[in-house]
């Protein structure tokens, strides 16, 4: 064995000595919580499309991921936790223990809002059988409203599981259709009864159909955005209608006088009375 001298030993004893360094904090999850993108459910209806405009803007996509549908189906992704924010039918409102409302801006209508409508051949008093629309809950429920408290009928209802049902609109059989496909229907069918207006007539409020909601309270400074994202076409409602190309109605009509986007405090009022009506 070789022999260590005094000064060799001292070196080793110093590298010996030498601790690792320590590893630094594990810091994934809270990037991951960081970078998380916030999953917005949004309605993929053309009375959408002037809300949405702002939310198209790379700096809106940067921190959200759009998940589009239509109503119903948007509800059940707020419920099962698939988006964090959604918008959802005010009927949704009804069933869920705790909620937050996160904008001031929603689809709602002052009188006619022409793409919710019970389409019928018949004049209402006449009818025997209602197909409800599978897409939606509030306009569902608002017809089931109007038949009970206003129109005083009492038809077969059928819930429609595809689009056949409106092949069904005959005789006294009407259907509750909504959305582009009731801006398509009003050409088709004899008698029109829009919920909005018919609602109006009843209570002399506004209809609120859907807003923005979500399970878990949002932060102020990302509900002005949201809001700021949300305002972005009210400005551009000429341009938007004009880029959907459209026929089946006059868009520019139907973003000006037939939705109103702003949720103010008249048509809270209204969409509480509605809820009223639901717990009855």
């Amino acid at each position: 064995m070789y022999p260590i001298f005094p000064g060799i030993q001292v070196i080793l004893y110093k590298i010996l000595s030498v601790q690792a360094p320590a590893k630094k904090p594990f810091l994934c999850s809270a990037k991951v919580n960081e970078l998380k993108k916030i999953k917005v459910g949004a309605v993929s209806y053309l009375n959408t499309k002037p809300m949405m405009y702002g939310m198209k803007s790379e700096a809106f996509l940067q921190e959200h991921e759009l998940v589009p549908d239509y109503p119903a189906k948007v509800a059940d992704m707020l419920k099962s936790g698939a988006v964090d924010v959604g918008l959802v039918p005010v009927a949704l409102l009804h069933d869920l223990p705790r909620y937050y409302i996160v904008s001031d801006y929603c689809i709602a209508s002052d009188y006619e809002v022409a793409s919710v409508c019970l389409f019928s051949e018949v004049p209402v008093n006449q009818i025997t059988t209602v197909y409800l629309d599978y897409q939606s809950r509030t306009s569902v429920a608002l017809a089931k409203v109007l038949m009970k408290e206003f129109w005083g009928i009492n038809p077969l209802l059928i819930d429609a599981k595809d689009e056949s049902y409106r092949t069904k609109i005959n005789g006294t059989t009407a259907a509750v259709v909504i959305g582009d496909r009731a801006l398509e229907q009003r050409r088709l069918s004899t008698y029109i009864y829009d919920l909005a207006n018919e609602w109006r007539v009843m209570t002399s409020l506004p209809f609120v159909f859907a807003v923005w909601v979500s399970l878990k309270p949002m932060s102020e400074e990302w509900i002005k955005k949201f809001n700021e994202a949300n305002a972005a076409g009210m400005q551009r409602l000429d341009e938007i209608a004009e880029e959907q190309k459209f026929s089946s109605y006059d868009l520019k009509k139907y973003y000006t006088n037939n939705i109103n986007y702003v949720l103010d405090d008249e048509k809270r009022k209204g969409m509480n009375r509605f809820l009223e009506f639901l717990n009855v």
